[in-house]
């Protein structure tokens, strides 16, 4: 059997992908957080808190000494005894939790594992959803050799459910308004999943470098946190005004 060759059309097309792979990865390597300190604290008491992470800024510190800046350590600088329980990613804004010394952090993180958390984000995505309600239930997997991209893999990948609803379609742009719920809480899953169906999200540079007219952010924000308190039992329904 002669061994197959690529045209020169597809050698190029892999030697772009490759290039546009490491180039990525050197972008996710530059790190300038927002020089704005102020916290945007929602939510405030002896035992948790809630706080808006803005765009741009990692959630715990990353490697390095030039990663050390975070929501996290900007947080402790007030509240010492502050310990992240989840996070977003570094271009996701939105709600973050809390809580307030190692038991409180432990309850909180079971209570995450349990699926008694309840979480929504608001998106913009490409194009227009045929479905006005529906499901993305496709199993993710780490893309090892092109980290940090995770992949839909149907025999390594873990399960993984994304819930969605159309809020609107703006037809000058041919984007959509998401609500996005996560049931699992896999690693970029609402991006691979969005990207995964040929929604990805505007602004996203690692699945689909979609541009809009909101700007070069990631058009994706934590918009709301329900739970019952571990402590008071009281309901909490914690939202927060999407800034696009």
């Amino acid at each position: 059997m002669k061994p197959r060759c690529r045209s020169p059309a597809a050698r190029v097309s892999h030697k772009h992908l490759r290039f546009s792979l490491h180039l990525i990865h050197f972008i996710t390597l530059i790190y300038y957080p927002p020089s704005n300190h102020h916290l945007d604290l929602v939510f405030c008491d002896d035992t948790l808190l809630v706080v808006n992470k803005p765009a741009g800024l990692l959630a715990v510190p990353g490697r390095g000494a030039d990663k050390q800046d975070c929501l996290a350590s900007r947080i402790q600088l007030e509240f010492p005894d502050a310990l992240a329980v989840h996070r977003l990613d570094m271009a996701t804004s939105g709600l973050i939790l809390f809580g307030r010394g190692a038991e409180m952090q432990r309850l909180l993180s079971q209570m995450f594992l349990r699926r008694e958390v309840q979480k929504s984000y608001v998106a913009v995505v490409a194009g227009e959803l045929e479905q006005a309600i529906g499901e993305v239930n496709l199993p993710i997997v780490a893309d090892w050799p092109n980290r940090p991209l995770r992949k839909v893999d149907a025999d390594t990948g873990k399960a993984s459910l994304t819930r969605f609803r159309s809020l609107a379609h703006d037809e000058a742009t041919d984007t959509s308004r998401v609500e996005l719920e996560p049931v699992t809480g896999r690693t970029h899953q609402l991006r691979v999943h969005m990207a995964a169906i040929g929604h990805p999200i505007v602004g996203d540079a690692l699945y689909g470098a979609v541009s809009g007219a909101s700007g070069e952010r990631l058009l994706l924000h934590a918009s709301r946190l329900g739970f019952v308190h571990p402590h008071s039992k009281d309901l909490l329904n914690i939202v927060s005004e999407s800034p696009f």
